[in-house]
């Protein structure tokens, strides 16, 4: 019977993962961000009667599976992926802002949110400051996945993604006071907050230090080996091993896995990983992050119609309203003294503060017996909702309305020279094709040939000139070439090697030199 289960488990999952690949597919070809459109085919397929579906909706919406999966299964997956990738010296260009925000606006947030609950619905304490806990993270899964998909400046991007991932763990903390010890801390008065800025400190500090240490120690571990499945392995136990480490000992296990990824991400690469090495495990994270990411929006989608919101409108307006405004005012007064910091940023980081399934996930795992429990869970599931749909959906527009996404000087102009190059390129093939086919005479053809050949020399002049101008256009030509020219020597490997003319350790050995080769062209753009 219990294989039975297990099995019975893992068809389920498979179909999860069908359903949520189909729909990410669908999105990516439509180029609409995909997390948006599986929180909302997750929500339809929830309401709508699919008896085919039901034993699949009754397992996920399970609030220990949803927790488990959520929390355990995906998030030191989703948080070790995007940390690996950060280059510590954006951090370090940025950490000003990214401090101010992740540690500044998450507090001014957690407080704003929390008092006003208490002052506008009437909470009880403890209730007001765990949903302000959920309320003051911005979720790193929504809006890490949200900003790739619509293409954000690399520096805002490198903030934005700085803040969610350390304020993060700063919430999980909030949150775990909040629920469990506030009151205690209350009751006695100032020796209360003098514990409770204890635990706080001692939560963060030991999730420093584990992933730190572990961090350092796998670093350390790939320097003896040049073995990229290995090192793979090395990066799925770091991840999962730091932040189940960390949770074993009431340490932050969000915080302990960003770090140690960030430490191996940069130093490890620096000195334990040739550069396959770093393609590969970058690769296979990515594939990773991508499934985790379509399971875990699908997940919310489904788990969101659960609720019964019918007569809760009174409560779910204003707390929208609440948590909107203290996202304002939490973004602006923490970026007040950033000197040179664009309004425009602060504009899309206050309206791009998502909140998502880590505030599901934290929500559902409170007590049953927990006061409050049904009312926090409608208004969290509210927000994530409007979050997810009416900011993440609107958030491309913003950019495009501030202008922030405009490319750098010299790009239309060349967009428009390239494309009519190629038209007239298109143009003379035909003409080529068509006389060949009709027996259309020389004399005839060439005259216009010779019309579109004018308009290209022309055209040629132009780039060249702007090419002086930009430098940076001719570099990304150049660039475009090499790349292709190494895929086709890649090839060439692969042709080699299937007549038998190379052995495989020969075509192993190019490959790599290749995959240096692109590697490093990656790194130089």
């Amino acid at each position: 019977m219990h294989d039975l289960d297990l099995h019975h488990i893992f068809k389920l999952g498979l179909i999860l993962v069908m359903i949520a690949a189909g729909i990410t597919a669908i999105a990516k070809k439509l180029k609409q961000p995909y997390p948006i459109a599986l929180v909302i085919v997750g929500a339809i397929v929830g309401l709508i009667n699919i008896p085919t579906l039901d034993p699949l909706k009754d397992f996920i919406t399970e609030g220990e599976v949803f927790n488990f999966v959520i929390i355990t299964l995906f998030l030191p997956a989703l948080l070790g992926e995007a940390a690996l990738k950060l280059p510590y010296s954006y951090l370090k260009e940025n950490e000003e802002p990214i401090l101010a925000l992740a540690f500044g606006a998450t507090l001014l947030s957690f407080l704003i949110v929390g008092f006003s609950t208490i002052w506008v619905l009437g909470f009880s304490i403890p209730s007001a400051f765990v949903f302000a806990a959920l309320m003051s993270a911005t979720d790193p899964v929504s809006v890490i996945s949200i900003f790739k998909s619509v293409g954000v400046n690399k520096r805002l991007a490198t903030i934005i993604e700085g803040e969610s991932l350390f304020n993060d763990g700063l919430a999980v903390v909030l949150f775990k006071i909040s629920a469990f010890y506030l009151l205690t801390y209350l009751e006695l008065g100032v020796v209360g907050a003098g514990y409770g800025l204890w635990e706080f400190i001692k939560v963060i500090s030991l999730g420093l230090i584990i992933g730190g240490a572990l961090g350092y120690g796998f670093s350390k571990l790939t320097s003896y080996y040049d073995d990229y499945p290995l090192e793979i392995i090395f990066s799925i136990i770091l991840f999962y091993g730091s932040f189940l480490l960390a949770e074993a000992v009431h340490a932050s296990g969000v915080i302990a896995v960003v770090v140690a990824a960030l430490i191996f991400g940069n130093y490890g690469a620096k000195i334990g990983m040739s550069p396959t090495t770093k393609l590969n495990i970058n690769n296979f994270w990515e594939v990773t992050a991508l499934l985790a990411n379509s399971i875990v929006f699908l997940m919310v989608g489904l788990e969101i119609t659960r609720i019964n919101l019918a007569d809760k409108w009174g409560y779910i307006f204003p707390t929208i309203l609440i948590v909107l405004i203290a996202r304002s005012i939490s973004v602006y007064a923490s970026l007040l003294f950033i000197k040179n910091f664009p309004t425009s940023w602060k504009h899309i980081i206050n309206w791009g503060g998502l909140k998502g399934s880590l505030s599901i996930a934290l929500v559902l795992s409170l007590p049953r017996d927990f006061t409050g429990r049904e009312e926090i869970l409608i208004i969290a599931f509210s927000v994530v909702l409007f979050s997810l749909i009416f900011q993440g959906l609107s958030i491309k527009s913003l950019l495009s309305f501030l202008g922030v996404n405009k490319k750098e000087e010299g790009f239309k102009e060349y967009e428009e020279l390239i494309a009519r190059g190629h038209r007239f390129e298109s143009a003379i093939t035909e003409i080529h094709t068509v006389r060949k086919k009709l027996f259309i005479t020389e004399t005839v053809s060439e005259e216009i040939i010779k019309q579109y050949e004018q308009e290209l020399s022309a055209l040629q002049i132009k780039i060249e000139k702007l090419f002086v101008k930009y430098p940076i256009l001719k570099e990304n030509q150049q660039t475009i070439l090499q790349k292709h020219a190494l895929y086709a020597q890649h090839e060439a490997i692969e042709k080699l090697i299937k007549e038998d003319i190379i052995t495989s350790e020969v075509a192993e050995q190019e490959h790599n030199q290749i995959t240096d080769k692109l590697v490093k062209l990656e790194e130089l753009h």
